[in-house]
This record gives structure tokens, sequence and C-alpha cells, in this order.
């Protein structure tokens, strides 16, 4: 059985479907962030295995996204990001086995590019309201990859800044996802 997501119609139909997405990023990332700071000294095989549902989760969001946003423009950034952050899950699933310095290194570079992308979507975007926590959200993430790959060549790296940079992240998502309210409903 295949599932299809037809195309919300207009601006109030794509912020619901967008509202509907940045909920569930929002409440992944969270109960992600917390799963992974019980483990973030050392690589355990469950820390792996969630290092690189991260992206992929990634994925299936940018997915959705070019899908029910196509009546708001061009998805070929989404489609970026979505290449971008595949590539970005067998590197971390390959850098695991390296160790922390590895992961960050990898997880830097994913939140620079996927943060210029989100910054660049959320900027048309702005008509429809609730885009500014993303594209503050984009820029911050560019940033924060910076200072993962800076990290890496500390004494003792370890994860806890790349998985708190999820909680911020989540909190953007969430501020998007209540001030996409009044243009999915049309106000």
């Amino acid at each position: 059985m295949s599932t299809t997501i037809a195309a919300p119609s207009g601006i109030a139909g794509t912020a619901s479907a967008l509202r509907r997405l940045y909920f569930i990023r929002f409440a992944f990332a969270i109960v992600w962030a917390l799963v992974m700071f019980t483990m973030a000294s050392r690589i355990t095989p469950l820390g792996a295995v969630l290092l690189v549902l991260y992206p992929l989760f990634d994925v299936g969001a940018a997915i959705y996204d070019a899908r029910v946003s196509r009546s708001t423009g061009s998805p070929a950034l989404l489609y970026v990001n979505i290449a971008v952050s595949l590539a970005t899950a067998v590197g971390v699933a390959i850098a695991c086995a390296s160790g922390v310095p590895a992961v960050l290194r990898v997880w830097g570079a994913w939140a620079i590019v996927a943060g210029l992308v989100q910054l660049i979507v959320a900027v048309p975007r702005r008509s429809m309201g609730g885009q500014w926590p993303m594209i503050l959200s984009g820029g911050i993430s560019v940033l924060a990859g910076g200072s993962f790959i800076a990290s890496a060549g500390a004494e003792q790296p370890a994860l806890t800044s790349a998985i708190g940079y999820a909680v911020p992240g989540a909190v953007f998502f969430l501020l998007s996802a209540l001030r996409l309210g009044r243009t999915s409903k049309g106000a």
C-alpha cells in the first residue's frame, strides 16, 4: 500500500501542512536530545543509530516539505537538503567508527550546509508567516556547525554540543509552528 501526500492548495494549506511538520520536528528533536544526553560521553551502538537517525529524519521532513510546499516556490533547495542529509547519515555512520571528533566534523559540516539551506528557503516564505524563527535557526546552525568542527580538535571532544544543538532547533520549530497558526487558519 502506498501513501501519497497531496500538495495543499494556497498559502493557508501550505502553512497548515508546514505547521504540522514543525510540531513533529519539535517533538522528535526534544525526544532525540533527551535520549542522546544519556550517552553523550562516548559513542555507543544505540548512540550511533540515533546519530544516523537524526539526519535521516531530516530527509523525511524535507521530502514532506517539498511535496506540500510546491505552490509556494521551487523545492530545488529542499532536494539539495535531502541529498546533503543522506550523505550526512552515511558520513556519520562511517565517522562513528572513528570516534567523537570525526562525528563532530561531519555533524558540523552538515549543520553549516543545512543551516544555509534553511535560511535561504525561509526568506522567501516570510510572507506566509512563521519564518523568522526558521531564518534565525538557519543562521545559528551555520555558526554552530563551525563550532562543532572547531571543538573536534579539543583535548576531550564531546557530543554534548551537537546534541544540545537539537534543543534550540526544536524551540525554533515550535515557535514557527505556533506563528503559522494564524496563516493556516486563513487569518
